[in-house]
Formats: structure tokens, sequence, C-alpha cells
């Protein structure tokens, strides 16, 4: 019974094929594209792929884009279910002022992290953050209840916010520096530093909120580029939107044998 989990961010589409809809399963195939090819994924990378039995995936770009990815799964005759943030679901509780308004990518990230806390010992505050194109900050007490969040601009929003608004910014991306001497690396440099500062004054209320040491994890595509920069060690889990899928799949028990 397999399971199919796609996550469609702004540029690109993120997918996994797993042998059952269940937290731990094996991925059988996986892969991404970006936004502008998903036009082709039936005759490409999904066509030598098994029909899956159920599919959950999660959207934050347009309704568009969504029927684009919807048609590519025509063929294999399998309902799209997608993701929309709630008050409660699989063991968290949404503190968000409209629940059904917080973007389905963070409330799955958040139950991939609340999860995987769950298996590395007691129940402990977790701060998640998102660092792609725009970077989202979470904070969620040992309860279990998402308290709420951040969202800023990615480093590439800024840059181009920057190079647009401001005479001779016209840059090529510099590097990440504590003081920096050129004008390619103060931006780079104060970019990240900003994101840093974000995710740092997070940590900084959920500690003092919670009274306790929250466990700090990182996701997204340019995860990897913000650790060097971050003074409060973040674990990189690439997995967490997959993860919460999974998550969500088997605490709703939708996906019955074809």
């Amino acid at each position: 019974m397999s399971f199919l989990a796609i996550d469609v961010g702004n540029t690109r589409l993120k997918w996994a094929l797993y042998d059952a809809p269940q937290p731990g399963a094996r991925v059988l195939a996986q892969g991404a594209e970006f936004l502008d090819h998903i036009d082709r994924l039936a005759e490409t990378a999904w066509a030598g792929l098994p029909a899956p039995s159920c599919m959950l995936g999660c959207v934050v770009a347009s309704d568009a884009v969504k029927h684009r990815v919807e048609a590519q799964m025509e063929h294999w005759d399998v309902s799209p279910h997608w993701v929309i943030a709630s008050s409660h679901e699989a063991g968290l509780s949404n503190g968000y002022d409209h629940p059904a308004r917080l973007g389905p990518d963070r409330w799955v990230a958040m139950i991939g992290a609340w999860h995987s806390m769950l298996a590395m010992g007691p129940p402990r505050p977790i701060v998640v953050a998102m660092v792609g194109t725009a970077v989202t900050v979470e904070a969620i007490d040992a309860s279990g209840k998402f308290l709420g969040g951040y969202i800023l601009p990615g480093h590439g929003i800024m840059l181009r916010a920057l190079e647009s608004g401001t005479a001779g910014l016209h840059v090529p991306t510099g590097e990440v520096r504590p003081f920096p001497t050129n004008t390619s690396d103060a931006l780079t440099s104060g970019g990240t530093y900003a994101i840093a500062g974000a995710m740092e004054r997070m940590v900084d209320h959920v500690r003092e909120h919670c009274s306790a040491e929250p466990w700090c994890v990182m996701a997204g595509g340019a995860g990897w580029k913000m650790a060097p920069s971050l003074s409060t060690p973040f674990d990189l889990v690439d997995t967490l939107i997959f993860d919460g899928l999974l998550q969500i799949a088997a605490h709703r028990g939708f996906c019955l044998p074809r």
C-alpha cells in the first residue's frame, strides 16, 4: 500500500513515494522539480512509478499550481488530498488566531518536528525554522501547543529588494563575514545575520516563556547555509514536511487498500 507525499513550495515541488502511510516507512522513490517543469512529471519522473494507493500533500503555491500537480496524477486515478491547518492534528494544537489561515507547510513541518522530538525523549519545547524563499520560525511548548511564529523574507528576497530599491547595489553574492569590508560581503552577511537573529530571538522567547531549553530544528533548502552563522545549535532535518505528512496520514487513517 504505497503512499505519495508531495510538498509544493514557492519555487519547487518535492515528492517521495513510501511503501506505507506511516512513520518510518521505506522510501521507494523521491525527487524534486522546479515549478516551471511540473507539467511533464507524468511523462518523466512519475512515468515508471507504480500507482500510489493514496496521496497527501501540502501546497503554498497558487491554486493554479495545485491544479497543475493534480493533472499530473490523473493517470494514476488517485484522489488528491491536501492539508489545511486545523485547531488540532496528530497531537499538536494550533494557537493561531485563525487556525485555517496558518500556512500548511508550517503546520505540517511542526507536526513532523513534534513527533521527532517525542521519539528522542520526554516532551520539551521546540523552535522550528524553515529557511527557503521565505523564512518561518515557530514556537511549540512542551504540551504540544503552537504558540506563534515569525515570517520574514528569505535571503534572495532581501537581496532583490535592496537591488531594486537602492542604486548601485547590483553586486555578486558575497561571503558571510563578521566584519565585511566590501558591498557583496556586507549584503550577504546582513541577510544571513538578520535571519539568524530572528531564529535566536525566538529561542530566547521560548526559554523565558517555557522555563526550559527548547530543541531547535531547522529545515528548508537554504538551511545548511545558516548553520555556521548561528550561535544556538539547530539540528538540520530536511525531511520535516514529509515526516509530518506521514504522521498526519497515519493519524487520519484515510489511506485504504486499493
